[in-house]
C-alpha cells in the first residue's frame, strides 16, 4: 500500500483527534444536558404533597427472575403498605372512553401520549374508585386502600381500592 493512500487518513485523525479529546459529555446536573423534547411537550412529574405517598417509596421493588418469567421483589418498606390506607397523587389514564370513570391508572407522571405509558410498572397504580370520576388532566390526590400485587396478570405491581378524592394538606 502506498504512502500516498493512507496519508489522507492520518491527516484526518491528527486534525480531529484534538477536538475529539477536549468533547466533555455533560453531567447529568449540568444545564448542558437539555431534554431533545420541548418544554409543553415533556411530561410533568407531580409534586408531593404533605401526607401523600412518596412515588420513590413504590419505586422501592426490583424484577428478578423466577424459573421461566419475572416477578416483583418488593422492600421491607413497601410490604408494610400492603393492605393499608394510604394517599398517593398522580395523573389520570383512563383504560376507556368517557368522561367518567370508576377504574384508571394513576401514575408518577403526566401521560404525553394517549397510546404510551409514562413510566415502568413501579410508576403506575390501578385505581378502584368508589364512585365514578370525571377525566381530569390535573394532578389528582386519592385515598384508599394500597394492594401490593405480586402476581398481576397485568404486570401491574400496585393497586387502590374503595378509592376517594381527597384536597391537599
Amino acid at each position: 500500500m502506498s504512502t500516498f493512500k493512507w496519508l489522507p487518513w492520518v491527516v484526518l485523525v491528527a486534525l480531529a483527534a484534538p477536538a475529539a479529546l477536549a468533547f466533555k459529555t455533560p453531567a447529568r446536573d449540568e444545564a448542558a444536558f437539555a431534554s431533545p423534547i420541548p418544554p409543553q411537550f415533556q411530561q410533568k412529574a407531580v409534586d408531593e404533597k404533605n401526607g401523600t405517598l412518596s412515588w420513590r417509596t413504590l419505586a422501592q421493588v426490583e424484577t428478578v427472575k423466577q424459573r421461566d418469567r419475572f416477578v416483583p421483589q418488593f422492600s421491607q418498606a413497601v410490604l408494610a403498605l400492603d393492605n393499608r390506607p394510604v394517599r398517593l397523587q398522580g395523573f389520570m389514564m383512563p383504560l376507556a372512553a368517557g368522561d367518567q370513570h370508576r377504574t384508571f391508572l394513576l401514575s408518577a407522571q403526566s401521560p404525553s401520549c394517549p397510546f404510551c405509558l409514562p413510566g415502568g410498572p413501579d410508576s403506575l397504580v390501578e385505581v378502584q374508585a368508589r364512585t365514578p370520576l370525571r377525566m381530569n388532566e390535573e394532578p389528582i390526590i386519592l385515598a384508599g386502600r394500597l394492594q401490593v400485587l405480586r402476581n398481576d396478570p397485568g404486570g401491574l405491581y400496585y393497586r387502590l381500592v374503595d378509592a376517594t378524592p381527597v384536597t391537599a394538606r
